[in-house]
């Protein structure tokens, strides 16, 4: 490549894994992170966890120091945003109208919180928790806060809402589905972690939808639910989902669908262009049978890790299709969860294990497509193993606790 080099757009977690991976292929031309928050590319995960409860601080969360980037020759801009893409002369426009040269364009945008789409979500101490400015927020309103509502029963809403319960304060989890984490996790995984938040005193509305933040003076007092009932509170979190920042790839005329759309490979319809992470829907063989066109769009810090490698990969010269076991994890409490692989809401579940430590094992069309592990991480790393090897595992031995699902794990490794 000539040397425009490579430039990054996005300073997360896929953003920085890409550049550092890049180095580590032996990519030798220019590397450049432009990121549109101020210092070094952070962890988020701590945010709604170590960092809110006070056992971390900001320095804490660096993925890198600033040292590394110079030693590794990754060139950073941080706080710049990018404007637009110029895809004929190969150049990226910045807010501020600079323009930057490159060979090839890597989004790492990332993706946004979804807006509480009622009246009053603009009150000063309605909230959302995506970056560090957002965490320092928090931290501020909790400090000051008596009663508390968070919008969402999603991982997010319930790791907040286990702190905020954990420091003494009233929590009310609302949500619009029948149970928490509908999307994500089985029923019986589900099951657990409400009845875990009760008894650290959270309370839960389920099946209900806002219908306005209510407030005087500027600030919340509450919220009102369809219906008419009002729950008071001083500080809301709203935890509704994200929304991917693919708007950069669509006026640049790049095929977006829930995503900035790529191959197998992250690339997107220009060759000079790739995406990854959180903004980039892909085809992945674990979502077969679970999205109409095999393509997932994944947020995790496991695939924003693994793309990065992927393509950097590629980008140095070895290609390869991306193909790695998705995995999550959500800490609550004092309870892990552990996920691997990819379930839908009507993948049978078969039970292994019991009290606060047991996996949920899915099934569809009677192969093995994720494992839900809470408190047992052995049965993650074995589920990890068997997902990525393609081993087949009858439901009924899953539900056999004698069954020795590490040897089997094992045998096919």
């Amino acid at each position: 490549m000539s040397a425009a080099g490579i430039v990054i757009v996005g300073g997360g977690q896929a953003g920085f894994q890409v550049a550092a991976s890049l180095r580590e292929a032996g990519y030798t031309d220019p590397v450049l992170l432009v990121g549109d928050e101020p210092g070094l590319p952070y962890q988020r995960p701590p945010l709604s966890k170590a960092y809110l409860a006070g056992k971390t601080d900001a320095e804490g969360l660096n993925l890198r120091s600033g040292s590394f980037l110079a030693e590794h020759r990754i060139a950073l801009r941080p706080d710049t945003r990018a404007a637009r893409i110029d895809r004929e002369a190969r150049r990226l426009i910045l807010a501020d109208g600079e323009s930057l040269a490159y060979d090839h364009l890597v989004l790492a945008t990332g993706a946004r919180n979804r807006a509480l789409p009622v009246p009053g979500a603009d009150l000063a101490n309605v909230r959302q928790l995506r970056g560090l400015a957002d965490a320092d927020h928090l931290k501020e309103a909790l400090a000051a806060a008596e009663r508390v509502v968070v919008v969402g029963a999603g991982f997010i809403g319930l790791e907040f809402a286990a702190v905020a319960a954990a420091r003494g304060l009233s929590v009310t989890v609302v949500e619009a589905a029948s149970r928490a984490m509908a999307r994500a996790v089985s029923a019986e995984t589900s099951a657990f972690f409400a009845r875990a938040h009760e008894g650290w005193g959270v309370r839960f509305v389920f099946g209900a939808g806002v219908e306005a933040v209510v407030g005087e003076s500027g600030r919340a007092t509450g919220i009102r639910l369809a219906g008419g009932r009002i729950l008071p509170a001083d500080l809301v979190l709203v935890g509704i989902g994200v929304v991917p920042n693919a708007e950069l790839a669509a006026e640049a005329g790049l095929a977006v669908a829930d995503g900035i759309r790529v191959d197998a490979f992250l690339a997107t319809d220009d060759p000079a262009i790739s995406a990854l992470g959180d903004c980039a829907r892909f085809p992945s063989p674990f979502a077969k049978g679970l999205t109409a066109d095999g393509t997932v769009r994944i947020e995790s810090v496991q695939n924003a890790i693994d793309q990065g490698r992927c393509l950097a990969g590629r980008l140095a010269g070895r290609p390869a299709a991306y193909g790695a076991v998705p995995w999550f994890w959500s800490d609550q409490g004092r309870h892990k969860l552990q996920i691997a692989g990819l379930a839908g809401p009507e993948d049978a579940s078969i039970l292994r294990g019991s009290g606060d430590a047991f996996s949920v094992f899915r099934f569809r069309d009677g192969a093995l497509r994720a494992v839900e592990s809470v408190n047992r991480a052995g049965d993650h790393m074995i589920a990890r193993r068997l997902l990525a090897a393609g081993t087949p595992l009858q439901p009924e031995q899953a539900a056999d606790p004698a069954f020795d699902l590490k040897a089997l794990a094992t045998a096919r490794a």
